[in-house]
C-alpha cells in the first residue's frame, strides 16, 4: 500500500471511529443506588422527553459498588448515592465533577419482617430473641443501608448481640428480597423498598438513624456528557420530579 492510499485509509478508519463515538455521544450514562430503582426508571422517561435525543442508560447497584465502578473507570455521567459517606468519598478521590454535588430526596430506615411472621417482633430490642436466627442487613463496609443499621444497633447497644445472626446483602434491594422470601425472621431496609413489596413484608418499626438519611447527587468527572449530566441534576429537583419521587416514598432533600 503506497502512503497515499495508506492515509486515507487511517483517515477513513479514525472517522468511522469518531462518528461511532458519536452515535452513543447522547447517551447519559446514570450510575444510581438500588433503593432508586424504581422512581429512576419512571423519570428516565420524562426526562428524554424534555431532552430529545438523549437516551438515559441506568446502572443500579450498592452505592459504594457504584463508586468503585466509577473509580475503575467504569462509564458514567452522574453518581447518585444513597449516602453522603460514598458520595464524600467520591469527592475525595476526585472522581465527581467539583461544585455539581448536591442532596435531592430523604429516606427513613425501617425493619421488616415476612407479612405472614407470627414471631410479632415490634422493637430492636426483640431481635435478641432465640427465636430470631437470621435478620438481613447491608453489609456495612458497602451498602449505605447497612451503615446505617449497624449505627442504630450500637446506638442502642445491640450490635454485638445481633451482629453474629446477620445475614449480610451487597444491596438494600437484596436485604428485601431475603425478608420477602422468609429466607429470614427480619431485616432493615429503607421505607421506599419495602413499601414495594407490601403483600410480602410488614414494617414493624421505624428506627432512628443518628444522621438523616438523605442521597446526593453529583456529574462524573470527565463525563462524555456533561451538559446532560447537569441538566438531569437540575431535573431531580424540578417540582415534577419531587412529586414522582414523593409518589414513590421519598422526602424531601
Amino acid at each position: 500500500m503506497n502512503p497515499f492510499t495508506l492515509r486515507r485509509f487511517v483517515g477513513a478508519a479514525v472517522l468511522a471511529l469518531l462518528s461511532m463515538g458519536g452515535a452513543h455521544g447522547a447517551d447519559l450514562t446514570v450510575s444510581a443506588a438500588a433503593s432508586l430503582t424504581n422512581a429512576f426508571k419512571e423519570l428516565g422517561p420524562l426526562f428524554e422527553a424534555r431532552n430529545p435525543g438523549t437516551t438515559v442508560v441506568f446502572n443500579f447497584a450498592a452505592s459504594d459498588a457504584l463508586l468503585a465502578q466509577i473509580a475503575k473507570g467504569a462509564p458514567a455521567d452522574v453518581f447518585a448515592s444513597a449516602d453522603q459517606d460514598a458520595m464524600d468519598r467520591a469527592e475525595a478521590q476526585k472522581v465527581v465533577a467539583p461544585g455539581s454535588r448536591r442532596n435531592f430526596v430523604s429516606n427513613s430506615l425501617v425493619m421488616i419482617t415476612p407479612s405472614d411472621s407470627s414471631l410479632g417482633l415490634r422493637s430492636l430490642a426483640d431481635l435478641q430473641r432465640s427465636d430470631v436466627k437470621r435478620i438481613a442487613i447491608g453489609n456495612p463496609t458497602s451498602v449505605p443501608v447497612g451503615r446505617y443499621t449497624k449505627g442504630a444497633l450500637e446506638a442502642n447497644r445491640l450490635w454485638s448481640a445481633v451482629e453474629p445472626k446477620t445475614v449480610m446483602a451487597q444491596s438494600v434491594r437484596q436485604a428485601l428480597d431475603y425478608v420477602a422470601r422468609g429466607e429470614v425472621e427480619a431485616g432493615f431496609v429503607y421505607s421506599t423498598d419495602a413499601a414495594i413489596m407490601k403483600d410480602k413484608v410488614k414494617v414493624v418499626a421505624t428506627i432512628p438513624t443518628a444522621t438523616a438519611i438523605t442521597y446526593p447527587a453529583a456529574a462524573v468527572a470527565g463525563s462524555p456528557n456533561p451538559a446532560a449530566a447537569l441538566k438531569f441534576l437540575d431535573f431531580l429537583l424540578t417540582p415534577n420530579s419531587q412529586a414522582l419521587l414523593a409518589r414513590h416514598g421519598f422526602g424531601k432533600p
